[in-house]
């Protein structure tokens, strides 16, 4: 359970509307832990690419290949 303390202002606005406000606090959390699962999912793979790469000389390759023909 969380509890969140809102300025009174805020909490009449709140009630002036029609919305379900525990459903949109619940929304909006579980749509940040995705956007965070993504960001980390991401972050991995990049740290997994670095150890990959290969430093080519693409300008070399080109030409190798064309000196071939």
């Amino acid at each position: 359970m969380v509890v969140v303390r809102i300025p009174r202002d805020l909490k009449e606005k709140m009630r002036e509307v029609d919305i379900n406000w525990s459903e949109e606090i619940r929304a909006f959390i579980r749509r940040r832990i995705k956007e965070y699962e993504l960001r980390s999912s991401l972050r991995e793979i990049r740290e997994r690419a670095k150890k990959r790469r290969v430093s080519v000389d693409s300008a070399r390759l080109i030409r190798e290949d064309r000196d071939r023909r």
